[in-house]
């Protein structure tokens, strides 16, 4: 009896000990409330970059007849981006391994609940699997927004929502998995994340899937009546500068947000979505003044736009001052491109989607591997970062990324094209979209 009593407690002493560290390994991880706070707003203010931000810029730009056309537009099809993503858009880019180039394992969001977690940057530290997935809801919602301004003032509005349903799936889902899955093994993590190719929050998923997509478009759908022959000037202008700074704004959640973590670099992405915007403002109003024109407001506002897109890839992987050499080139190149390569090659993006974005874009993705660098005051190691290398991956990820985004929009733009036809009837184009396809007006005066 007395050995029994012995070996009973002994037991019950080593039970006793091991319950904290058993207890620690079988509760579940804790979302930091701060994290999510911050991911909550920062999905708050990516929303706010589509609708009113993108709405309103792209709304100033087009004629008045179109104006209803483009915030009709841009509202269906991140709505439609928004339902296809919690049905099997977020299963096919993050669900589950699957393989290199699209995921699986959660669709119509099976599975998860409010007390599931999805990991941020940082091991150990967790935020709500919700608040990852509408975070990322915005990114597709605005990535098919942003392509909605190639193609304006002379597209169905039914072979727009069709050829959106088709590239979401065929692109933009692919592209998302590739860059940014990091998978259980090699087989099933993103081919571009493989690599080690830099994106932090957007310069290939986004900016350059975008861009290219636009450009895809305007050779299909052709030139609007009268391009290049007669006067298309913005309708507004004030309205274009209000959409600007919503977008500039917004971004702020978009480029910090994707720290995935209130944290030194989401601080340091707010920096740089700043200054890079600021330079991209700057050099785009000299640039106009040192090829002939005025710095014009105009110029500004696409300065911005520029500045930020080439920032996106770049926002955590740079210094404040690499960052600032990227909207300055940004600036420079995308004006250089609009205002004289585009008008001699001829084709009629309309609101210079791929000009900005596009080459915004790509000027970001590859000049990253550049901002990384410690002399720049980026976030490299100096003991092993090896800027060539480096480079090479981001070059050889943009090539990717264009291939894709050109042979999979080619793939929507024709089913679009055989389902419902894409260009409105002449008659419509001139008399303007708001009353020949929706049949209501912007402006009743």
């Amino acid at each position: 009896m007395r050995l029994k009593a012995l070996l009973r407690g002994a037991a019950l002493a080593l039970l006793v000990a091991a319950a904290p560290v058993l207890a620690q390994e079988a509760a579940a991880p804790v979302p930091n409330k701060g994290d999510t706070a911050w991911m909550i707003v920062a999905t708050v203010l990516v929303m706010l970059m589509i609708l009113p931000g993108i709405a309103l810029f792209y709304g100033g730009l087009v004629r008045t007849k179109n104006m209803l056309s483009v915030l009709t537009q841009v509202t269906a099809v991140a709505s439609l981006a928004m339902i296809m993503w919690v049905m099997f858009g977020y299963s096919l880019a993050f669900g589950g391994d699957f393989n290199q180039f699209i995921s699986s394992g959660k669709f119509f969001l099976a599975g998860i609940t409010s007390d599931s977690t999805a990991a941020t940057f940082t091991d150990g530290v967790v935020i709500p699997e919700f608040i990852f997935i509408a975070f990322q809801m915005t990114f597709s919602a605005i990535t098919i927004a942003l392509v909605v301004g190639g193609l304006v003032e002379r597209m169905k509005f039914s072979a727009l929502m069709v050829f959106a349903l088709v590239w979401l799936v065929v692109v933009y889902y692919p592209i998302a998995h590739m860059v940014w899955y990091a998978g259980a093994d090699e087989a099933s993590t993103g081919l571009i994340f493989g690599w080690g190719a830099l994106d932090f929050a957007g310069g290939t998923v986004v900016h350059i899937n975008a861009g290219v997509s636009a450009l895809v478009g305007a050779y299909f759908l052709g030139s609007r009546i009268g391009y290049q022959k007669e006067p298309m000037p913005p309708h507004s202008l004030t309205m274009t500068l209000i959409g600007t700074g919503l977008l500039w704004v917004g971004w702020f959640g978009f480029n910090g947000g994707s720290a995935l973590e209130a944290d030194g670099v989401a601080s340091l992405a707010i920096v740089n979505t700043f200054v890079a915007t600021a330079a991209g403002v700057l050099f785009w109003m000299v640039t106009e003044k040192l090829i002939g024109h005025n710095g014009s407001l105009l110029g500004a506002c696409s300065g911005a736009i520029a500045g930020l897109v080439a920032v996106t890839p770049a926002a955590g992987n740079s210094g404040p001052f690499g960052a600032v050499l990227l909207g300055a080139v940004a600036g420079i190149a995308c004006c250089l491109f609009v205002m004289k390569a585009k008008p001699r090659l001829g084709f009629d993006d309309s609101l210079d989607v791929f000009g900005i974005h596009g080459i915004g874009g790509i000027i970001g993705s590859v000049g990253t591997a550049f901002t990384m660098l410690p002399s720049l005051g980026g976030p490299g190691d100096p003991a092993d970062y090896a800027l060539g290398p480096q480079l090479w991956i981001q070059v050889k990820s943009v090539l990717l990324a264009i291939g894709w985004a050109a042979a999979g929009s080619a793939i929507a733009f024709g089913i679009a094209k055989a389902l419902t036809g894409l260009r409105v009837s002449p008659d419509v184009e001139r008399e303007g979209l708001d009353l020949g396809e929706h049949g209501e007006r912007a402006y009743n005066f």
